[in-house]
């Protein structure tokens, strides 16, 4: 009873909260219009869980007890500084009137004047709508890095790096991607971020993981790794769950328009390639160690998701079923690689957000499709290449000067006693399960 009445107040109040209900200069019929901006509403509330219970959940659950509390204190801050660094400068860099390469109008400037962003004319919802969607895709780009460099990062280094991905690194590049840029007029195709999320904050991810190191005790003294447990599945199971059920709103929500029969062609593509990715996973990862894997198979499932991201209103279901199936496999090749290299990733972050980025978008350059019938050529496999290649030029070297940076000024890794302590007590001063103390390293 309650949420219909929320439902018929959002009907009311919509209006009054209009830029223009235009598309491309063209008025929106007026229903047509608020329906849109409800279903980006409700898409915003999904994507919002992911961070809330999904990827948190996930994160703890994956690493040791003693850094658990450090670990939701991240992801906290993480929408938080996001906010405040989205509306000062992101925002604007991104979608803001100026050239191909950057944005120079619309700093703080989120309110009725829609000739500030003319790249955002082809939405009709309204601008509040459309930054906080937007502005949850850029947190996500940073939160991917969070799973990555936990248990050694020091917290104000974590930060910092956060304001720094959402106000400069992700908007510049997400100005030449969605903000009417040069790879975008070059025809680059990402429809939900498989590039600009995904792809994105896995090499600041590797990048950090690289020049922090490896958790003590992590390798022994040949270089064979060791595992390091995760303190709770049943948390980590439970965030992949409800990152499953957030994609419906990333994916499905990216249409900025309530398209019902584009809507459902998204839902069922992620729900495929999320399937194949799973499975392929679990068999992978059984054949391999000789054990049915629950975590590879939580991390293939999100394989798949990522891979479908790119492409999900662009390829039929049956691509949707390969694309994440095949997914599944490389995640598991790229964890055991990553840890042959002495990358110590304990959520498995850069495989899933980095391999999965990149093989989705060279598939959707195979199996893009127009009405049914594959239209992908060489030449767009080719410009989907470029945008990867660009991403991980620039994401790469913007992200290890930033760390240069403060390691040089702050230092990014926590004195080895706090680490091996753990980062709830060190720097924090709590812990999560003050009862008893899990302290392997």
């Amino acid at each position: 009873m309650m949420f219909k009445y929320v439902i018929l107040s959002l009907l009311f109040i919509l209006p009054s909260f209009a830029l223009n209900g235009y598309v491309d200069g063209r008025e929106v019929d007026k229903y047509q219009y608020i329906l849109d901006s409800l279903w980006v509403s409700i898409s915003i509330v999904f994507i919002f869980l992911m961070h809330a219970g999904g990827f948190s959940m996930l994160e703890a659950g994956f690493v040791r007890a003693k850094n658990a509390t450090n670990i939701i204190m991240k992801n906290i801050f993480t929408i938080s500084i996001s906010a405040v660094a989205f509306w000062l400068i992101g925002f604007g860099l991104m979608f803001g009137n100026g050239n191909d390469f950057i944005g120079l109008t619309g700093f703080m400037q989120i309110r009725e004047n829609i000739n500030l962003f003319n790249s955002l004319s082809s939405y009709s919802p309204p601008l509040f709508l459309v930054f906080i969607f937007h502005l949850l895709f850029a947190s996500t780009a940073a939160t991917i890095m969070s799973g990555t460099v936990a248990e050694r990062i020091k917290f104000p280094v974590y930060m910092i790096s956060v304001f720094v991905i959402t106000g400069l690194i992700y908007p510049t590049i997400g100005k030449w991607i969605w903000g009417g840029g040069w790879l975008q007029k070059l025809g680059f195709l990402d429809f939900a971020g498989g590039v600009m999320v995904h792809l994105n904050g896995a090499i600041i991810a590797l990048i950090g993981a690289y020049l922090l190191g490896p958790r003590i005790g992590k390798y022994d003294k040949y270089g064979k790794p060791r595992p390091i447990l995760g303190h709770s599945m049943t948390l980590a199971a439970l965030g992949t769950f409800i990152l499953w059920t957030g994609w419906f709103g990333f994916n499905g929500g990216s249409t900025l328009s309530a398209d019902v029969d584009l809507i459902g062609k998204i839902f069922l593509n992620n729900t495929l390639a999320a399937a194949g990715g799973s499975i392929s996973s679990l068999f992978v990862s059984w054949y391999l160690f000789k054990k049915a894997d629950l975590t590879l198979s939580m991390n293939g499932t999100l394989a798949g998701l990522v891979s479908i991201t790119p492409g999900c209103a662009y390829v039929v279901p049956e691509a949707a079923l390969f694309i994440g199936t095949i997914a599944g496999i490389i995640m598991v090749l790229g964890v055991i690689y990553l840890d042959k290299i002495k990358i110590d990733d304990p959520v498995g972050a850069v495989a899933v957000h980095g391999l999965g980025g990149i093989w989705g978008t060279l598939m959707l350059g195979v199996f893009h499709s127009t009405e049914g019938i594959i239209t992908g050529s060489f030449h767009f496999f080719f410009v989907e290449l470029l945008g990867i290649i660009v991403c991980i030029a620039w994401t790469g070297i913007t992200s290890f000067f930033m760390f240069y940076l403060l390691n040089r000024f702050i230092g990014l890794r926590v004195h080895e006693e706090e680490e091996i302590v753990g980062l709830d007590i060190a720097e924090h001063g709590t812990e999560s399960y003050p009862n008893f103390s899990i302290k392997s390293y």
